[in-house]
């Protein structure tokens, strides 16, 4: 594992050297479901998403397995669950969509090489909550566990409302070259508001719904 990781970070910088003298080489990268990224990451029994819940009154208040804490009578959704299965916040509070619509979400990402501190990221989306508020934020993975900062570094030019077709696609600069520590991570406001440098509260009125790791 160390060993392909550290070959990893070699290619990815011999990459940007080389996008570097040609000033023209992007690299793109297709979104997966973040639920689908955690449970296998985490080497979970089944495929489930810790941002959003369904009901399920047996289930006594606890905490999920991203360490989100939920009320009584709900779960984390699995994705084996009906597609027709209305999705809730932590608190229960209904999310005003379906695990289908949820799941639907597709993008790809861009990263073009502007000059050495500049990074060009343009994201595409098809399929997300219609009139949806999101954020992009960039996944830091270490040793000690994963943080997270606004993929434009400051949480001003980082967010986007989805159409009403539930199409986007947002560009920013970065000044720190992404690796495979890093991962492009797309996050949506169910409270319809920007949280500048902080996600939000994660399963409450912030969920990951995409993510796109870097080679």
């Amino acid at each position: 594992m160390i060993n392909r990781r550290f070959g990893n970070l070699i290619f990815l910088s011999l990459f940007l050297a080389w996008a570097l003298a040609q000033d023209t080489i992007p690299l793109a990268l297709n979104f997966e479901l973040h639920a689908i990224f955690f449970s296998t990451e985490t080497h979970q029994k089944v495929l489930l998403d810790p941002q959003v819940f369904v009901q399920a009154t047996d289930v006594a208040a606890g905490t999920g397995p991203q360490g989100i804490p939920h009320v009584a009578g709900i779960r984390p959704a699995y994705l084996s669950d009906s597609v027709d299965t209305p999705l809730l916040n932590a608190q229960g509070v209904g999310l005003g969509f379906t695990l289908g619509q949820w799941r639907q979400a597709t993008g790809f990402v861009v990263i073009k090489v502007l000059s050495q501190n500049q990074y060009q990221i343009t994201s595409s989306f098809s399929r997300l909550i219609p009139g949806g508020r999101y954020s992009l934020f960039e996944n830091h993975f270490s040793a000690t566990g994963v943080t997270f900062t606004p993929l434009d570094g400051s949480g001003t030019t980082n967010s986007f409302t989805a159409s009403a077709n539930g199409n986007a696609a947002l560009t920013v600069i970065a000044t720190q070259p992404l690796t495979h520590a890093n991962a492009v991570l797309l996050v949506y406001h169910s409270d319809q508001k920007d949280h500048g440098e902080s996600r939000g509260e994660p399963g409450l009125n912030a969920h990951h719904q995409l993510i796109a790791r870097v080679p």
